[in-house]
């Protein structure tokens, strides 16, 4: 049988950069194991490139959400990365860590060690920035972040018109201050996307005790009692098992590790018999807790030439960009579309942001599925912490069924009022006179004008900003699925380390918060294993092709995708 120290499932953010940090020790071996293919291709690498891979499933598990009652009963699209580095490998690459109280909010909630001041040394552990050098930041880590190579003029504009509306200009939303406005940095080397894989797995694929396997699909935890000792997989078409001489990591995301879990007999009891699931372990937490950042787009007709459509200008401008982009990684092909960000109060006395706005090349309708012909830009207005609260579920006792998905968007009501604030604040900056020359007419929603109509837009047309969190959660309730250490409540030997960890959505997009989670869940284990051996550490890695990353046919439609 073949045995590795630590098994980590899924090459999300969180798991490479575990797997990454873990084999820093020659004496500890890791199999990684992702559901998905290689990160070989032009559409990852190339930082525009994500526009190909969003609305599609090209490297893309494009799950939906069961119908959503507070969106008039849509189902809600939930794009995954299904690749080396998950959801790092299709997003808009921004770096975003979400606001000091975050962090101190989870502390207060009984989760020791997780407290702002404690978690900002593992954001520089793991960062190199190239344009800040402050206390916040770190210089020397393997994650590349930078301010955009070749921003457009058109955003400079939009900055302008949010300071002329009264709004604080920020030069770093990672730094002392998050509120303001101002350009995104992103995830970046050079103009090519810096992903989780790229930073923590790319280079260090020569390590001996580094195995990663892609097209292997995890189907279920192997236990011995109550201690995880291994995991089945899919792969070529067959079924492996691999042994875990110390821990079994599940770093399969928000929505795939509740899955994992539960099909592997830890959830609610009643859910597990409805599915004929045996029940190893009553955790009622399992898949409860789900959050996500829901979002509505403000789309603006424009004539300014940096700006993107579906369209023969648009197709004309990115072919001239070809040459720029292979000379010297300049251009339009770097670009992350959402080129600027705020993140804003909707009333001065509240102590953080509650809203977050992006400005974005090009218009876009339902995710990018939907082609739009005319040049314009998009406003993305986000509610940054809703109180709407949903769950993840089991459709079958399948792995390669899909899970249940049910974030419950807009169950709360105080969400909806907070969209309409945020609404009206976007379109007090984007009518600025600055923005005359080039601003045209509202498409899909400018009709909107009374509180009511405002609503009816937000139930008509939002969807996710693709953040999904907490269904696994860290916390010491009855409803806490994990430790503060995050070892699963109850079973020896398996932690979760991923988003679904987070107790509570921070203010701000997950990539960044999930490496950080990655980077401390790392330490935990180092810590409690320092000193203590482990035998035939090695025998893993004997055949020739351990160094190499294994890559197979699918197995496993559905499988793990990656936060």
């Amino acid at each position: 049988m073949q045995e590795a120290d630590f098994i980590v499932v899924g090459a999300g953010a969180a798991g490479c950069a575990l797997a990454g940090r873990l084999t820093e020790d020659p004496n500890v071996s890791v199999c990684l194991l992702e559901a998905g293919k290689r990160d070989d291709s032009w559409r990852i690498q190339v930082p525009l490139g994500f526009a190909f891979t969003v609305p599609t499933r090209a490297f893309n598990w494009a799950f939906e959400t069961v119908p959503q009652p507070g969106l008039n009963g849509r189902r809600g699209y939930q794009p995954r990365g299904k690749t080396l580095g998950g959801s790092s490998s299709i997003n808009a690459m921004m770096y975003v860590r979400g606001h000091r109280r975050d962090y101190d909010h989870w502390a207060a909630l009984g989760n020791a060690g997780w407290s702002y001041d404690e978690v900002l040394p593992y954001f520089r552990k793991s960062e190199n920035n190239a344009d800040l050098r402050t206390d916040y930041h770190g210089n020397d880590g393997p994650l590349h972040v930078s301010y955009l190579r070749s921003p457009s003029p058109f955003f400079q504009l939009c900055i302008d018109a949010a300071v002329q509306a009264g709004f604080r200009h920020t030069h770093d939303f990672n730094g002392a201050q998050q509120e303001g406005i101002g350009y995104t940095q992103v995830m970046q080397k050079n103009g090519e996307r810096c992903s989780a894989a790229k930073a923590f797995i790319t280079p260090n694929l020569s390590r001996r005790n580094l195995r990663v396997e892609t097209n292997a699909c995890t189907t279920r935890i192997l236990f011995e009692g109550r201690r995880a000792v291994g995991v089945e997989y899919r792969q070529g078409g067959k079924t492996h098992t691999i042994r875990a001489r110390r821990e079994v990591v599940v770093c399969a995301g928000a929505f795939q590790s509740p899955q994992l879990l539960m099909l592997s007999g830890i959830g609610d009891s009643e859910e597990l018999r409805r599915h004929g699931i045996p029940v190893l372990h009553h955790l009622p937490g399992v898949g409860r807790n789900l959050q996500d950042h829901l979002d509505i787009n403000l789309n603006y007709r424009a004539s300014h030439p940096d700006l993107i459509a579906t369209g023969p200008a648009t197709g004309a401008a990115l072919l001239k960009g070809i040459l720029p982009y292979r000379r010297e990684r300049r251009g339009i092909w770097t670009s992350n579309f959402a080129e600027v960000n705020g993140f804003l109060k909707s009333a001065p006395e509240l102590p953080a942001p509650d809203l977050q706005i992006e400005i974005s090349r090009g218009i876009t309708n339902d995710h990018g599925r939907k082609k739009v012909m005319v040049r314009g830009f998009c406003v993305i207005v986000t509610v940054l912490r809703p109180r709407s609260i949903g769950r993840v579920g089991l459709a079958s006792a399948n792995p390669a069924d899909a899970p249940l998905i049910d974030p419950n968007f807009l169950g709360h009501p105080d969400d909806l009022e907070l969209f309409v604030k945020g609404i009206k604040i976007a379109r007090q900056i984007i009518a600025s006179p600055l923005l005359d020359r080039y601003r045209g007419a509202e498409r899909y929603t400018g009709h909107a004008r009374t509180d009511d109509e405002l609503r009816d837009i937000v139930r008509e047309r939002a969807d996710t900003n693709y953040h999904p969190v907490g269904s696994c959660k860290m916390g010491i309730d009855e409803m806490a699925v994990v430790d503060p250490q995050l070892r699963v409540r109850g079973i020896a030997g398996l932690r979760v380390v991923d988003a679904s960890i987070m107790p509570t959505l921070v203010g701000g997009n997950t990539c960044a918060p999930s490496i950080m989670i990655g980077e401390k869940g790392a330490q935990l284990i180092k810590d409690q294993y320092q000193g203590s051996a482990a035998p035939d550490r090695m025998r893993i890695f004997a055949e020739p092709q351990a160094a190499a990353l294994t890559d197979n046919a699918p197995a496993c439609p559905a499988g793990r995708a990656r936060e």
